[in-house]
């Protein structure tokens, strides 16, 4: 897999794309000049980077997405336990729990995946 970590602004700036998605390159450089002050040459090259990583391809002229929101966080979610825990979820539960209690409502959203996955 490639890298795909993001940083802050990259992050902000690929949210701009998921919530317009397709959006045409003029659009998002009209939006970027606006909200991050950025000239149309740092758009494109932040724009080119994440398109390196795999997350969003440019055909004429126009942005998409090749990994939705949801697929990305997920992708990460998965290589930031594989990486910490060794890929064990249940460690990754602990380690989470350790300084935070769980609500009712949260413990029984977890028995239900566990249930539903088990299905």
């Amino acid at each position: 897999m490639k890298e795909t970590k993001l940083g802050v602004i990259e992050a902000k700036f690929a949210d701009i794309i998921w919530k317009k998605e397709p959006i045409a390159t003029a659009e998002l450089i009209k939006i970027c000049e606006k909200e991050f002050g950025w000239k149309r040459t740092t758009t494109y090259t932040v724009l080119k980077r994440l398109s390196d990583k795999g997350i969003f391809a440019i055909e004429n002229a126009t942005v998409s997405a090749i990994l939705s929101r949801d697929e990305y966080y997920a992708k990460q979610s998965e290589s930031f336990v594989e990486e910490t825990f060794e890929g064990s979820l249940p460690a990754f539960l602990a380690a989470f729990t350790s300084k935070r209690k769980l609500s009712k409502k949260e413990v029984d959203e977890i028995k239900k995946m566990i249930d539903n996955y088990g299905e």
